[in-house]
């Protein structure tokens, strides 16, 4: 490691820039299993607290906010990360090579360093919360207006010089942003049963459909809406369970009517390895029709209670 860095610093003509441990390390933030039991006995010693009470029909609510204060603070060392960084990419443009410099290029990396271990560690935090939430609404939690990254999978705290710091930044967000694997795009609108039993069979049907499609493609990424009162709620929750990445397009309302459709463009540029297809609007349609067109495999669902249209009996198949 030390011989690795010390020729990548020789090449760059960096005099003075010393090779040192990390400023932090993983050792000192909390470790999984104490984050585990912590997050566990709050949570339901809060719900336990509001059970059988006039808040219990806001238990949702503040299940959601909970997972919420994690989320925030991890966006907040996220971009406490990307002023750092900047100010490496600007320090390295304007490299001189003295003392001074190569200390403040080694002071902003370690910031960065700093910021980035925090963050990774309330991310962790926020996904061990994110689980309690799926297991006692039965639902993914999503944020409101930004994304759901978890950078864990590429950490780069051990990365102490300002040009190998960059490219690992840049690596690390793209990972963040759209995780490596096949994609399969998954659609449907809103549905109402007529039955509790029709809409067990319907959410049944999602599942089953979704570990079919998965055991063809192993490595699948889940594209989809987001949409929390529609189907996608029911795909975005077997995601979480089967530990499926995922990636949402959410519409632009700023195209008014052209949202949905352009929508459907942006799923389909990313060459998925499926469409399934669950009873929608006529927005899912064309989506299928330009799914077939582009030659990609739809899994049409779009029969009663989300079976195979072709078929005449309601059973998953």
């Amino acid at each position: 490691m030390h011989t690795s860095f010390a020729d990548q610093l020789a090449g760059l003509d960096l005099a003075g820039f010393s090779i040192g441990p990390a400023p932090v390390s993983t050792s000192d933030f909390p470790v999984r299993e104490a984050v585990v039991q912590t997050l566990e006995a709050v949570w339901s010693d809060l719900f336990a607290m509001v059970s059988g009470t006039a808040l219990e029909a806001d238990a949702e609510d503040l299940g959601w906010a909970f997972v919420n204060i994690f989320h925030r603070s991890a966006e907040r060392k996220s971009t406490a990360l990307d002023r750092a960084t900047d100010e490496v990419r600007a320090l390295i443009a304007t490299a001189d090579g003295s003392e001074v410099h190569t200390h403040e290029l080694e002071t902003q990396v370690e910031r960065a360093q700093c910021a980035e271990s925090a963050m990774l560690a309330l991310e962790e935090m926020r996904e061990v919360a994110a689980g309690l939430y799926l297991n006692e609404f039965g639902s993914s939690w999503k944020p409101v207006s930004s994304s759901r990254f978890n950078h864990s999978a590429m950490l780069t705290s051990a990365l102490v010089e300002g040009r190998d710091f960059l490219r690992a930044r840049a690596e690390a967000k793209r990972r963040a942003a759209m995780p490596e694997g096949t994609p399969v795009v998954f659609a449907g609108g809103r549905t109402r049963h007529a039955t509790e039993d029709d809409a067990l069979t319907f959410g049944n049907n999602v599942w089953a459909t979704l570990d079919k499609v998965r055991d063809r493609v192993p490595d699948m990424v889940l594209i989809h809406g987001g949409d929390t009162k529609g189907v996608d709620r029911l795909a975005s929750s077997w995601a979480e369970r089967r530990g499926i990445p995922q990636v949402t397009f959410s519409l632009d309302m700023r195209l008014g009517a052209r949202a949905g459709f352009k929508r459907n463009e942006r799923m389909l540029s990313l060459d998925p390895r499926y469409v399934i297809a669950f009873p929608g609007n006529g927005v899912l349609e064309r989506l299928v029709i330009d799914a077939k067109a582009r030659r990609i495999t739809v899994v049409d669902r779009r029969g009663a209670l989300g079976t195979n249209p072709k078929n005449t009996s309601v059973r998953t198949d």
